[in-house]
């Protein structure tokens, strides 16, 4: 007769097994959720830090592994959900908890930033995560085209209701001015146009509220970091000279303003053509080689593919358009790769190291 289970000789099993982002085991960060025995079979849900976790089948695999090795033990049932930890950081323009903002800039303009924003959040949600997009770049609003949106809902109360697709929350000035009708002004009303996003919109409760920059370090960048505390700022580049320099700029001016650098994406680094060679437009190498001169993580590189630009001429993007191109993949891996290390940042500012607890 085999020996009786017990949950102390789970968790034991189960305490041997580290979460590869945060280096500690599941059970001491307390990720081990509902802890059931039946005869043989033993059931629990792993509570992950984001729906977007890059190493789930890793972590899946190795709690699977480990309860096997338990004595007695015949089935393992895993159920993976998540609880995407808050930054910590007072968000007082917001009635809603958004759990962490993050910034995506670029020291120019003409790098594909506002495209990388629609899709990283469209990938966000696609995983789970409860997401909204701040399009922030007021003078050149684009979001609302790449993602089909022509108008915010009608109003049933105080404060603006954010459009929605693809499963994201999304408000632009785009939205709220006359099509082709120019933005001619000066910092002070674009510093109150940013605000006004966070205070007078109805955004709810938020695991990701990215943010789409407009190109430089001005006005829009400055006001955005003194509104809203952000989480972390993702940069992205090309790979020639002129918009590394601009980049650069960029990445040191969010370092000034003591927000964290979540890492540099490298957009349209090079295009595969249909004899199978690879051709660099815009040079090789250089977001990543940016990224190791400034000691930070490079998320990397998204190819050039024409379905990116139709995608965001007609309002689909790509990772819903195209899901298993090699733009979509990337631009998914680089959106669980932000979602892991805005998971890391939350939970060390918040040394959340808790109690064990088994439910």
């Amino acid at each position: 007769m085999s020996n009786k289970i017990t949950k102390e000789a789970v968790l034991a099993a189960l305490g041997k097994v580290q979460e590869p982002e945060l280096h500690q085991d599941l059970v001491t960060l307390n990720m081990i959720r509902n802890l059931e025995i039946e005869g043989d079979k033993v059931s629990f849900t792993v509570m992950l830090t984001t729906p977007a976790c890059p190493l789930r089948g890793r972590i899946d695999k190795e709690v699977r592994e480990a309860v096997m090795a338990v004595d007695g033990v015949k089935t393992v049932e895993v159920k993976m959900d998540s609880d995407v930890p808050n930054d910590g950081r007072m968000r007082g323009l917001v009635n809603m908890p958004i759990r962490n903002a993050i910034a995506i800039g670029s020291g120019k303009g003409g790098v594909g930033k506002s495209t990388i924003s629609v899709n990283i959040a469209v990938a966000l949600a696609q995983s789970g995560a409860r997401v909204g997009l701040m399009d922030a770049d007021i003078y050149g609003p684009n979001t609302p085209t790449m993602l089909g949106v022509d108008k915010l809902p009608a109003p049933n109360g105080p404060k603006l209701i954010p459009a929605e697709a693809y499963g994201i929350k999304m408000v632009s000035m785009g939205l709220l001015v006359k099509p082709g009708q120019p933005l001619i002004w000066r910092g002070p009303m674009l510093n109150s146009a940013i605000r006004q996003f966070l205070s007078d919109v109805e955004w709810g409760e938020l695991d990701y509220l990215i943010i789409d920059l407009p190109p430089g370090t001005g006005d829009a960048a400055l006001s955005l970091a003194q509104a809203l505390p952000l989480s972390g700022a993702v940069i992205v580049t090309l790979p020639q000279m002129v918009s590394l320099e601009d980049a650069s700029r960029g990445l040191n001016m969010f370092k000034q303003l003591e927000v964290p650098i979540l890492g540099v994406v490298e957009n349209m680094s090079y295009l595969d053509l249909p004899d199978g060679t690879r051709m660099d437009l815009f040079g090789s190498g250089g977001g990543e080689a940016m990224a190791k001169a400034s000691n930070e993580t490079f998320l990397g590189q998204i190819p050039i593919d024409q379905n990116v630009r139709i995608g965001g001429d007609t309002g689909k993007p790509i990772v819903v358009s195209y899901p298993d191109s090699a733009v979509a993949k990337a631009i998914q891996e680089i959106a669980q790769k932000i979602a892991a290390k805005a998971s890391v940042a939350a939970m060390t500012a918040n040394n959340a190291l808790p109690i064990n607890i088994t439910e």
